[in-house]
Formats: structure tokens, C-alpha cells, sequence
């Protein structure tokens, strides 16, 4: 799948982004912040998943 990427400016807590860097393992402030967008998203969809279908499914173990 093919990623759109634009240049885009917006204003960010210069410390909160070096923090998020470091905890992430990103090399820089950009590569953290894709990584935390990404993140974000896909809590949303899973905590909407886990609502609609909570306790409904069933899941198998690969021991």
C-alpha cells in the first residue's frame, strides 16, 4: 500500500515530541509522531471492536 505523505506545519510541545522520540524509539520527531498516529487509530478501532463485539468472540491459543 502506497503512503500519502504531504509537508504539512503544525505547532507542536517541542519537549512532549522529544519525550515521545525517546519512548518510541523513533529517529525523529516526525517518524513519532506517524508512530503515534498510527497507535491512536488503532486503540480507537480495537476499543470499537471490543465494544461491539466484547465478551462475543472467541479466541483460540497456538501453544
Amino acid at each position: 500500500m502506497k503512503t500519502a505523505v504531504r509537508m504539512t506545519s503544525i505547532r507542536l510541545d517541542t519537549k512532549l515530541a522529544d519525550d515521545a522520540v525517546k519512548t518510541l524509539g523513533a529517529k525523529s520527531r516526525s517518524e513519532a509522531v506517524h508512530i503515534a498516529l498510527r497507535e491512536i487509530v488503532a486503540l480507537r478501532k480495537f476499543k470499537k471492536l471490543m465494544s461491539k463485539h466484547g465478551g462475543k468472540m472467541k479466541f483460540e491459543s497456538h501453544d
